[in-house]
């Protein structure tokens, strides 16, 4: 299993990364603001986590251990797997996961892509006991330079189809979050779009 890579960033996308390490690129899926936080060419370091499947094999990498904790917590929930973990992480930081959790704030879970109310329930109530109360709890890098990869609503299309949601379902909730704020830095607005998503 791998359990970290180190190594300079040979690619940036919203959704993952592409690592050097031994000659041999390794791509993993990251949370946009971990994606927004590093510059093609610099080194970088992630905690990584591998899932395998029949027919794939899939790093998830992250930059704190409490992020991390929190993916895999989130896939002991029943009907959770690593896609909806990583979209989880992706709207809520460890903080704001475990006080939702703990107060069962059931309308946050919910700003979850994915979760709705019983499976919000069902986090409450599986989870409730087992994180420690919030306010110790790091947060994932926070938001880094917008990223410069082709145009920005391509990029957060691409990156939401990446996390299951059909082109149909991601193009207007990107063109809402756009207009709202074009300045926004790119990882805050695949953000507000998951969140606009999660309403839904």
């Amino acid at each position: 299993m791998i359990a970290s890579l180190r190594g300079p960033v040979l690619h940036i996308a919203l959704d993952h990364v592409v690592i050097e390490c031994g000659g041999v690129g390794y791509r993993v899926q990251v949370a946009p603001t971990t994606a927004g936080a590093m510059t093609r060419g610099s080194e970088a370091s992630l905690l990584t986590s591998m899932v395998v499947r029949e027919d794939s094999m899939t790093l998830y990498g992250f930059t704190d251990p409490d992020v991390q904790e929190f993916f895999h917590l989130l896939q002991t929930v029943q009907g959770i797997g690593p896609r909806l973990a990583m979209a989880a992480i992706a709207v809520l930081d460890p903080r704001e996961m475990a006080r939702a959790i703990t107060a069962e704030d059931i309308k946050t879970l919910c700003l979850i892509p994915g979760v709705g109310k019983r499976v919000a329930e069902r986090i409450h109530v599986e989870l409730k006991d087992k994180i420690a109360a919030p306010g110790g709890a790091g947060t994932d890098v926070g938001p880094g330079p917008a990223i410069a990869v082709g145009g920005v609503e391509q990029q957060l299309v691409e990156a939401l189809e990446g996390l299951g949601f059909s082109t149909r379902q991601a193009e207007p909730a990107v063109s809402a979050v756009v207009e709202e704020d074009p300045d926004r830095p790119v990882a805050d607005l695949l953000r507000a779009a998951l969140r606009r998503l999660g309403k839904a």
